[in-house]
């Protein structure tokens, strides 16, 4: 197994304590300017086995032997962060070209003997058109919350305009 060792500067250091001192930052940052602290090889540092930080810390060995990785191979500032993902877990079902159609459908007449769209019967609408495979009415909602989609009403502001008063 290939082993990481971290050494830190003076001013790591020094940044890794006033970190910890003001207790800003998420619990994840703290925990990992901790065990770069105890992992520390450098004049004068504790230079603690990995199981030794993971059970002071209470985190695993395995997000111990992590943070040392990322911290020998991308850097000071990677090691504290969490690494980003590099690409989503699931694809969207709505992608903009689907969204556009939703907001224009949304804006159009609703179906025969409806005085509105409902989000299932977008949804349906939606499989109907073949833009997407399946969609849920929960999807829909939250794409059409995020456009601030009106559907069709008109806006809040335009019943609430200031009228002046005659003289």
């Amino acid at each position: 197994m290939k082993k990481y060792k971290v050494t830190l500067t003076d001013e790591e250091r020094s940044d890794l304590h006033e970190l910890i001192a003001a207790g800003k930052g998420s619990a994840k940052r703290l925990a990992h300017a901790r065990v770069l602290l105890k992992a520390d090889a450098s004049d004068g540092g504790p230079a603690w086995p990995d199981a030794r930080i993971a059970q002071a810390v209470e985190l695993s060995v395995a997000t111990v032997e992590r943070v040392r990785q990322r911290f020998v191979e991308q850097g000071f500032e990677a090691a504290l962060v969490r690494k980003k993902q590099d690409s989503p877990s699931r694809r969207r079902t709505l992608d903009g070209a689907a969204e556009a159609r939703l907001v224009a459908l949304a804006c159009s007449a609703p179906p025969d003997g409806r005085a509105c769209w409902t989000m299932q019967l977008l949804a349906d609408k939606l499989v109907e058109l073949r833009v997407v495979d399946a969609v849920s009415d929960e999807t829909v909602r939250r794409t059409l919350q995020k456009t601030r989609s009106s559907r069709g009403r008109p806006s809040v502001g335009a019943s609430r305009r200031r009228r002046t008063p005659s003289s």
